[in-house]
Formats: C-alpha cells, structure tokens, sequence
C-alpha cells in the first residue's frame, strides 16, 4: 500500500488516472496528448503506477493499452474509509464499474491475477477440457484454431453449453481470443463479447491479464465482475497446489 500512496501523491500521475477513468484503455500516445511533458516522462509515471499495481496492461498487436486497476483504490476505501465513513461514501465503491467501461459505448471488464507456473501450463488450464472441468465447472472444447468453434460445457446437468463462441487468434502458449456468446444469442452481434487472455512470463511466475469487452449491458458487467475472479481464482489454487478450492467460489453470497 506505500507504493499506492506513492504513487497517488504526484499530480501528474493523479491526471493520468483520470484521464484512464475518462477513457480506459488507452495508448501511450493518447496519454500523452494532453501532458506538457516528453514521452518518456510520461513513460515513467506509468512504470510508478503498474508498480503500484493502479494500472494493467495490454498488448494488442504493437499497441500496448493501459487500463485503470481499481483494486489498490478498493482495498484503501475497505482500509482507510470504509471503518470511519460508510455510510457517507459509497462513491469509491462504484469506480471499478466506471473505470472498466469500454473504449466503445459498451462496458468492459479487465481482470489480472498472477500465478506461481508456466505459460504452457496456464494455457493448459485455459483449453484443456478435464482441467477447466476442475476449476471452472465446465468443460471448454475446441481445437484452439483460429476461425474454430469453442464451447463451455456443463459438467452437471445434462451437458449443455453454456457459451459458445469463435476462436478469434490462438498464439499458444502466451494469447487466446474468443468471442463469447450464450447458446440462445448465437449469431447475434449485438449480444456477443470478446475475451482475450494475455499470458506473461516472468522469471518463475506468469502473470494473467483477462480482458472481457463488449459486454451489452451493465448487468452483464456486473455479472462477469463477481465471475471472472472467482474461477481465475480457482486456476490459480489448481495450478500452484494442485487442487481446486473445496467450495465453488463463485457460489459464494456478496455480502
């Protein structure tokens, strides 16, 4: 948290947030349109804030987008305001859903986890039926081609798909896109998502970013919001202790 407060105490780093908040996912570039200040500076401001974990990032071809990480701003309304002024603001509770919007008119969802393993095992993780089965309740089964149909089955039930989707790019083992789509919507364009995992190596950890774009609404953003990071958090346990958390995590009440 010394390194949010750190972070939060330079003016020019404060602008950079909001301007993320304004419109998030944002080239170095964009950024740098509206500060008087060189590219490497700015540069160096944004290294302070993703060290202070305030901001992820992306690769999308050869841009690099930066997106507004509400978390650490969480985690300090929960530390430092919540105990002494809940009832008077509940306005910090609401800026993950504000800062995830989209660059379209449709909200989005960007989500970072780092896990103690390999690339290979992650994408593993990611596609492989019998292990997604174990963390995630469902079986995805595609052949993880580019243009290829994918689909998230059911392990209760009758074995229903609950998505379906294309495989947009497929660069094993560091990015997978798909679109996302319930069954019922296919071929619907208005009522079909993107998902892109990004995976990044480091030394001997790899870090997750899962970015959820085009959502149609904000009830399918809150929807994803309290989903996404229960079954990440899921991999997560899988991956590094070898098995999946006793309880379903996304069956867990909001309190």
């Amino acid at each position: 948290m010394d390194k949010v407060f750190k972070a939060l105490a330079d003016d020019t780093r404060r602008r950079l947030l909001d301007r993320l908040h304004e419109d998030n996912g944002q080239t170095l570039g964009e950024l740098c349109e509206r500060i008087a200040m060189t590219r490497q500076s700015v540069t160096q401001h944004l290294a302070v804030l993703e060290a202070a974990n305030l901001i992820s990032t992306v690769r999308r071809g050869r841009e690099k987008l930066h997106y507004l990480n509400p978390v650490p701003l969480h985690e300090i309304q929960e530390r430092w305001i919540d105990k002494f002024e809940r009832p008077r603001l509940s306005a910090l509770g609401a800026l993950k859903r504000r800062a995830e919007e989209a660059m379209t008119d449709k909200p989005s969802f960007v989500y970072v986890t780092y896990v103690a393993s390999t690339p290979e095992k992650v994408w593993e993780a990611l596609t492989d039926p019998a292990l997604t089965a174990a963390y995630w309740g469902g079986r995805n089964i595609s052949d993880w081609r580019p243009g290829s149909r994918w689909q998230h089955v059911r392990t209760d039930g009758p074995g229903d798909a609950v998505v379906v989707g294309e495989v947009v790019e497929s660069e094993p083992p560091t990015r997978l896109v798909t679109t996302w789509v319930d069954p019922r919507n296919e071929g619907r364009e208005d009522m079909c998502s993107r998902v892109t995992y990004d995976i990044a190596p480091y030394e001997d950890i790899v870090r997750l970013t899962v970015t959820h774009e085009d959502l149609w609404d904000e009830g399918a953003l809150s929807d994803i919001s309290n989903g996404w990071p229960a079954v990440l958090s899921n991999l997560k346990s899988l991956l590094e202790t070898g098995r999946a958390m006793p309880q379903k995590p996304w069956l867990m009440p909001n309190r």
